[in-house]
């Protein structure tokens, strides 16, 4: 796969903070405290698996000695440094501020403890180290304080707060519970059981001193363990989560956005799929250009090219990724093509090659020649069929025909998942979209089989948008009706056409030409075999037999690190995975639609059918 190299002249997340004379100190102190961190992590997972190491651990904190900052030999410590590590790096504000308090805390009790006469404290080399160690933290977090920048949620501290005591007294309860039924040291009382539970899901492993009164079997102890594991990564998620961000492009955003799509609409195919209402949208300082994006689990997907002038576009992609770095968001975008990727590479992002677009020129299209000779025969056969296609702008179809047309895309839709979000506009039948062009085909009896819609690509070229049709009906009616807007162009002013994208297309091609490498074939394979549920072959072979011009899309990203999160957040938005507790969109989408009166229903639009 072909990269994009960004540009040396990315600028760094906290250019513009005020100069002085630890300005140069802060990102080194704030990198300290997230290594710090992770060194913590990983001395934790070593007192866990290492028992020697556990026990010293554990008599040092049962008695008169104290162990280096959240070091206590436990699973949950493990969970709480790593995701405190991550949170850190993220810049999250609301992680800095829980260990400049925590740590604040340890470095004056500490210091206190040194300082009384005939302590004890002060003779064990331990605390000295512990002390040195947490003070250091403390400072190196008071340094690089306004590197951390990126909000949460406000309503995050109250439900972390709250879910760790709930979900400490229900796993204590039932905890205890278990310890009831199958605890072979008879009387202990429900506070010491309930205790014992408390203790074992904080720590690995409670104090000894129980030992005489409670003694279960593993799996109990192991149970209550992943309780408090599971408490631990739900506490740690609600506390530090991202802000979800706006989910609905707002009628003013739409209004400035048909606006500028109406000025250079011309730039990108994919430019009208920036209406979707399930995305939001950020201006450049000068309104002339935009990004438009939604949020998906921590991730702010963009999708295309920014709209607007070119000139403006470094603006909004700045404003973009200010907005990203303020909500600690991973900024990423799907679909960009190779003059935007160039852009987006100044500013800090790299880029792999997803596919390409298949783009069809109405005036070099024919279907005369050896090479169309398949195509031709099928578009031959499905006319003689008696098929017939009607060509309609949305504008020009009556409410109660649209009714209809609505009724049948959504009974035609194959599966319940509603797919699309970089190339796709997830509505049909909206009045704002008169513009949009609808292809019927009818059979010899005057019936229904089959729909496409296409959006505006400017003032003279169309988008796939939606692929629907019958099951029953012909094999390659998809095709004889791409054929005959192509060949009837003139009837809506027709230039040039943009149809499926072919995910890893490059792939497919050189990987079946002779002389193909062992990698390349393997990795042909592989695609093919997910292609049995994603169509990522079948689209690419239904795209070549037009013969199009071939345009790379990217995905850009700006941490190798986060491509896995980046593509599960890209899967959910297309609709390949789906979590139930998120709202529907198909529920979200048509309120507007609704309250103007638009004709029945909606249908998301599937460019891979």
């Amino acid at each position: 796969m072909s990269t994009v190299k960004p540009a040396p002249t990315a600028v760094p997340a906290h250019v513009g903070s005020p100069s002085g004379p630890l300005a140069r100190w802060r990102p080194r102190a704030a990198a300290a405290t997230v290594w710090y961190l992770r060194l913590l992590a990983l001395l934790n997972l070593v007192a866990v698996l290492a028992v020697p190491f556990r026990d010293q651990v554990q008599e040092h904190n049962e008695g008169e000695y104290f162990t280096p900052y959240l070091l206590t030999a436990g699973l949950t410590t493990v969970l709480l440094s790593l995701f405190l590590a991550v949170a850190m790096r993220r810049r999250k504000r609301a992680a800095w501020i829980f260990n400049a308090v925590v740590s604040g805390l340890f470095s004056v009790l500490y210091l206190l403890l040194m300082l009384v006469p005939d302590s004890r404290f002060a003779d064990h080399p331990m605390n000295w180290f512990s002390t040195v160690l947490t003070v250091c933290f403390f400072l190196a977090l008071l340094v690089g304080r306004r590197e951390f920048t990126s909000k949460g949620d406000r309503s995050n501290p109250k439900t972390g707060v709250a879910t760790f005591i709930g979900g400490l007294l229900f796993g204590g309860v039932v905890g205890a519970t278990l310890v009831q039924l199958t605890n072979t040291v008879h009387g202990a009382e429900f506070g010491t059981r309930f205790g014992y539970a408390v203790a074992r899901m904080v720590t690995i492993t409670p104090s000894g001193r129980l030992a005489d009164e409670i003694s279960v079997p593993t799996w109990v102890n192991a149970f209550i363990n992943a309780m408090g594991a599971v408490l631990f990564l739900l506490v740690l998620y609600l506390a530090f989560r991202s802000p979800r961000g706006q989910e609905l492009l707002t009628e003013e955003d739409e209004v400035r956005l048909r606006g500028l799509l109406e000025r250079q609409g011309e730039r990108d195919s994919l430019g009208y799929f920036a209406l979707r209402r399930d995305k939001a949208v950020i201006f450049s300082p000068s309104g002339k250009a935009a990004v438009a994006y939604r949020v998906i689990g921590g991730v702010s997907l963009a999708s295309g090219d920014p709209i607007g002038d070119p000139e403006a576009w470094p603006g909004a992609i700045d404003a973009w990724l200010e907005e990203a770095r303020e909500h600690a968001w991973v900024p990423a975008v799907m679909g960009a093509s190779e003059e935007a990727g160039v852009i987006y590479a100044r500013h800090g992002l790299d880029a792999l090659e997803l596919g390409d677009e298949a783009i069809v020129e109405v005036d070099e299209f024919s279907l005369d020649g050896r090479a169309m000779r398949v195509v031709r025969q099928a578009y031959n056969r499905v006319k003689r069929a008696g098929y017939t296609v009607r060509i309609r702008r949305h504008e020009d179809i009556p409410d109660a025909e649209m009714a209809d047309l609505l009724d049948k895309a959504d009974h035609w839709r194959d599966g319940q998942t509603e797919r699309g979000f970089s190339m796709a506009l997830g509505r049909l039948g909206d009045p704002d979209d008169g513009r949009c062009v609808m292809l019927e085909c009818h059979d010899a009896d005057g019936e229904l089989r089959a729909l496409l819609s296409f959006v505006p690509w400017g003032r003279n070229g169309l988008s796939l948008d939606l692929m629907r049709r019958d099951r029953d009906s012909e094999n390659g009616l998809m095709e004889f009706m791409v054929i005959e807007l192509l060949q009837r162009a003139d009837e809506v002013e027709l230039e040039r056409v943009s149809l499926n994208f072919a995910m890893f297309r490059s792939v497919f091609e050189r990987g079946s030409k002779l002389g193909a490498g062992p990698v390349l074939r393997l990795w042909r394979s592989v695609l093919g075999f997910f292609s049995r549920w994603w169509q990522i072959e079948s689209l690419y072979r239904a795209n070549a037999k037009y013969r199009p011009i071939w345009e790379p899309r990217y995905l850009l990203f700006e941490k190798s690190s986060e491509i896995p999160r980046i593509g599960i957040a890209s899967a959910r938005a297309e609709g390949f995975i789906t979590v139930p507790s998120l709202p529907v969109l198909f529920r979200r989408r048509h309120v507007r639609a609704a309250a103007q009166a638009a004709p029945g229903g909606g249908s998301t639009a599937e460019r891979d059918g």
